[in-house]
């Protein structure tokens, strides 16, 4: 027999034995070839083929709208950055939009989501205002969190929002916790963590996915793999050439996807939660998606060429959501006309979030404590 997708070989012997051979780095580095943690692949190489329901147009037209709205968002956040109107690190998601709104659309509401420290576009996919989310990336007392969030840590629980996170992975066990709560309380719930090809090699990624699968979670894990960790490209880190099947060795089902088309996103998160729902556990999702902006605000970029940058964009999230529109009918002055409306709208957010007043001091000893006495329903 011979063990796929290993650096040994296994055969059989005569004797009914194995005999194993290894195969020396050389050899691996000789042979390789593009796959999911190389940047020169696009999300449309993906290797797992589901079954892929067309969605409606409308609903299509919706998710271009919201689409736009986050880009043209992240776009006004970073000229804020620029201008000094946002302390401490910003990292946006322009090139990740897809793989927000279609596990969004697929879900319910009622579910959980969990995310990292690149989570606006998260935010905006399952109900949050953009005016209100600005306001709190600058720090401003009309934000969700009453500016005291701030980029990395959205939260709303009233939108299912339940925290993205400044540590890297520290997000994913908080999404099991959600998980087996549902579970025990015995609801339909579901929980999705989101995280970035970085978090894959975390001690806690792995505890999680092992505690998730022998418990049959209600959990889904979407990998956001834009290819980079911060600005180290993945390939430089890992030892496994494809992601998605790093979880199966948990007992994990898993799948590699397109993570810049909102319908095959779509298809895959709805197969997974109704997975999750049924009892059989979580769902490992490899979204392969690219960055287009910096790892942060004030990113030089110098780790990658503009030319990998330019390829890649060319099938980013929004150039193919209008190229589906275009193919079922949806023509260039309606597409102009939703363009002018979201591009309008943002303007006002930001003029809101500016015109947000700064927290009171006070706000320091607030919300620090459960209010709440133990044991109070």
């Amino acid at each position: 027999m011979q063990l796929a997708n290993s650096a040994t070989d296994v055969d059989a012997t005569e004797d009914g034995g194995v005999q194993a051979t290894v195969t020396n780095a050389s050899d691996i580095e000789s042979r390789a070839v593009s796959t999911s943690i190389t940047t020169d692949v696009l999300p449309s190489m993906s290797a797992t083929d589901i079954d892929v329901p067309a969605l409606s147009t409308d609903l299509l037209v919706e998710m271009y709208k919201k689409a736009l709205t986050i880009r043209l968002m992240e776009e006004a956040l970073l000229a804020s950055a620029e201008e000094g109107q946002i302390g401490g690190a910003m990292h946006t998601a322009i090139g990740h939009e897809a793989n927000a709104i279609g596990a969004a659309a697929a879900l319910r509401r009622g579910d959980y989501v969990t995310c990292t420290y690149r989570g606006h576009h998260h935010g905006l996919a399952w109900g949050m205002d953009p005016g209100r989310a600005i306001a709190e990336v600058m720090g401003r007392s009309d934000g969700f969190a009453k500016g005291k969030g701030g980029s990395m840590h959205f939260v709303s629980p009233e939108h299912g929002m339940m925290g993205a996170n400044g540590i890297v992975a520290a997000q994913v066990p908080h999404a099991a916790g959600l998980a087996l709560a549902s579970h025990i309380r015995g609801e339909d719930r579901v929980a999705i963590t989101f995280f970035g090809d970085g978090a894959l090699f975390q001690g806690v990624m792995h505890e999680t996915f092992n505690i998730a699968a022998k418990w049959k979670l209600p959990l889904i894990f979407y990998c956001e793999n834009n290819r980079y960790s911060e600005m180290t490209p993945i390939w430089r880190t890992s030892s496994i050439e494809d992601i998605y099947l790093f979880p199966r060795s948990y007992g994990m089902d898993s799948m590699q996807i397109d993570g810049n088309d909102v319908e095959v996103v779509h298809a895959a998160v709805s197969q997974a939660a109704e997975r999750a729902r049924s009892g059989a556990g979580p769902t490992f999702i490899e979204g392969i998606t690219y960055r287009l902006a910096g790892h942060m605000a004030g990113d030089l970029e110098t780790y990658r060429p503009q030319e990998e940058v330019e390829k890649q964009q060319a099938y980013e999230p929004l150039t193919v959501l209008r190229q589906k529109l275009l193919a079922r009918g949806v023509d260039d002055a309606r597409i102009a006309a939703i363009d002018e409306e979201i591009d309008e709208m943002i303007d006002e957010a930001v003029a809101f979030a500016e015109n947000s007043p700064w927290p009171d001091p006070a706000e320091t000893y607030l919300d620090v404590f459960v209010s709440t006495t133990y044991g109070e329903e």
